[in-house]
């Protein structure tokens, strides 16, 4: 896939604001912390398109980046990050129940998942949620590149048997500095537009 352009076209916090072109939409989920930003950019092959953050939690609405003219990668409020006051976390929760619940044009959803760690109750309870919702996932393994190569599969292993992932859904290994997982993610994209 080529990126022609990128524009982050809407930023919502409702769904009267979300785009009406009926165009494919890719959800973006995960912790605060998981690098969704990076692997925005690493995508579309900008730098610094989707700002990257010192300080976990800084998405608060959902965006909306519209690639090619052709699709959209949406990207929501990071979860799990405690300095996030309730009131806001459960507002989150609403605003992304109501998305994914409601959007006839989500195709897929990505789940960002930190390769370094198990995957935290939050990445469970997000799994078990769009599971419930019946969306198709892939999970991306980030920061892979910061994980020996000796240890990877063993990593792999035991993050698969904590997701126990249904028939359907799948895993990449991905990382923004080797490139890892980009064509994968690509091609996955593709066959659902």
């Amino acid at each position: 896939m080529k990126i022609n352009s990128v524009n982050l076209e809407i930023s919502a916090v409702r769904r009267s604001q979300y785009p009406t072109d009926n165009k494919p939409e890719y959800l973006l989920v995960g912790k605060s912390n998981v690098g969704k930003s990076s692997f925005i950019n690493s995508l579309i092959n900008r730098k610094n398109y989707a700002r990257t953050s010192a300080t976990p939690g800084k998405t608060q609405t959902i965006n909306f980046y519209l690639v090619n003219d052709d699709f959209y990668l949406v990207d929501a409020p990071g979860y799990g990050f405690a300095m996030v006051s309730k009131k806001k976390q459960k507002k989150f929760g609403l605003m992304m129940e109501d998305y994914i619940e409601n959007r006839s044009n989500l195709k897929r959803v990505f789940m960002l998942i930190d390769f370094r760690h198990q995957p935290s109750n939050d990445d469970l309870m997000m799994y078990n949620f769009l599971k419930h919702y019946k969306i198709p996932v892939t999970i991306v393994a980030t920061k892979t590149d910061k994980v020996g190569i000796t240890l990877q599969q063993n990593q792999r292993n035991a993050i698969l048997e904590d997701l126990d992932l249904v028939v359907g859904d799948d895993f990449v290994m991905f990382s923004n500095v080797t490139k890892e997982g980009k064509k994968e993610i690509y091609e996955k994209i593709q066959i659902t537009m």
